[in-house]
C-alpha cells in the first residue's frame, strides 16, 4: 500500500462521450427533473389545501412526494453536470456523500412505501376501525421511524465505507456514485462492508418488502371477498396506484443490488439505474393523479382558484 498511489477523485463516464449525445441527454434528463419537481410540488401543494385530502393516505402521499424530490436530487444535478462540463470528476468524499444520501433515500422509500402498503391494508380489511388504527399520531411515528430506518442504513454503510483504500483506476462507468460498483474499485477488503449489506441493509429491505407483500395478500383476499363486482373495483383502485409504485421502484431497485459482483452488465445496470433513480420520481406524481379521481377533482380545483 505505501508503494501505491492514494485516489482522491474519480471520473465518472456517464452514459456516453459523444458531445451530440450528451447535449441530448442533457435536455431529456433535465425535462424529466423539471417534471420530477413540478409534479411532486403540486401533489403537496393540493393535498395542503384541499380539507377532504387531510387523510392518512394523502399525508403519507404527500411524504413520498417530498422524498421523490430530496431522492432525485441526490444524482440528478451531479449527472446534468457532467453531461456538459469535460472534466467529469466527483471527489472521493463526494462520492461518499452521493452514496450516503442515495442509501438514505432508497432506504426511507421503501419503508415509506411498506407504511403506506400497511395503511391500505387496514382501510379495506378493517374499514370499520381504520380510524382507530390509522391515526394521525400513529401516521406520524410510521413516517419518522421511516426516515430513522433509513438514516440509520445509510450511516452504518458509510461508516464502513470510509475505512477502504482506493488505489485506482479511478474510472466509474456509471452516471453516479453507487455502492457496488466503489467497492469493486477498493483495494483492500471489503468483506466487511458486504456483511454489513448482508445482515444489515438486505434484512431491513426484506423486513418492510415483507410487509408490502403481506399487507397485499389480505388486501387480494379480502377483495375477493366483495361480492359485487363494482365494490371489488372501488376497493381495488384505492391501492392500484400505490402497487404500480412498489413494482416499479423495489422491482428495479432490488434487480440492481440483489445479483452478484460478477453479473453486472454495464449497459444493463445504467437503464436501470436510470429507472429506479430518476424516473420512478417522475412517474409517481403522475400515477397517483391519473389512477386518482380525489387527486385530479383538487387539482383542477386549485387551477380553478
Amino acid at each position: 500500500m505505501s508503494n501505491q498511489t492514494s485516489v482522491d477523485e474519480f471520473i465518472l463516464l456517464g452514459l456516453s462521450d459523444d458531445t451530440t449525445v450528451q447535449v441530448f441527454l442533457f435536455l431529456i434528463f433535465l425535462s424529466i427533473y423539471l417534471i420530477t419537481l413540478v409534479g411532486n410540488m403540486l401533489i403537496m401543494v393540493v393535498i395542503r389545501t384541499d380539507p377532504q385530502l387531510h387523510t392518512p393516505m394523502y399525508f403519507f402521499l404527500s411524504n413520498l412526494s417530498f422524498l421523490d424530490i430530496c431522492y432525485s436530487s441526490v444524482t440528478v444535478p451531479k449527472m446534468l453536470e457532467s453531461l456538459l462540463v469535460t472534466k467529469k470528476t466527483i471527489s472521493l468524499s463526494g462520492c461518499i456523500a452521493q452514496i450516503f444520501f442515495f442509501i438514505f433515500m432508497v432506504g426511507t422509500e421503501i419503508f415509506l412505501l411498506s407504511a403506506m402498503a400497511y395503511d391500505r391494508y387496514a382501510a379495506i380489511c378493517n374499514p370499520l376501525r381504520y380510524s382507530m388504527v390509522i391515526s394521525h399520531r400513529v401516521c406520524v411515528q410510521m413516517v419518522v421511524g421511516a426516515w430513522v430506518s433509513g438514516f440509520l442504513d445509510s450511516l452504518v454503510n458509510t461508516l464502513f465505507l470510509i475505512d477502504l483504500q482506493f488505489c485506482g483506476p479511478n474510472y466509474i462507468n456509471h452516471f453516479s456514485c453507487e455502492l457496488p460498483l466503489l467497492l469493486q474499485m477498493s483495494c483492500t477488503s471489503t468483506f466487511a462492508n458486504e456483511m454489513v449489506i448482508l445482515t444489515f441493509s438486505m434484512t431491513l429491505g426484506f423486513a418492510a418488502l415483507l410487509l408490502i407483500v403481506a399487507s397485499y395478500v389480505h388486501i387480494i383476499g379480502t377483495i375477493l371477498k366483495i361480492s359485487s363486482s363494482e365494490g371489488r373495483q372501488k376497493a381495488f383502485s384505492t391501492c392500484a396506484s400505490h402497487l404500480t409504485v412498489v413494482l416499479l421502484f423495489c422491482g428495479t431497485a432490488f434487480i440492481r443490488y440483489m445479483r452478484p459482483a460478477s453479473g453486472y452488465s454495464d449497459t444493463l445496470d445504467k437503464l436501470v439505474s436510470i429507472q429506479y433513480s430518476i424516473v420512478t420520481p417522475m412517474l409517481n406524481p403522475i400515477i397517483y393523479s391519473l389512477k386518482n379521481k380525489e387527486v385530479k377533482t383538487a387539482v383542477q380545483k386549485l387551477f380553478r382558484k
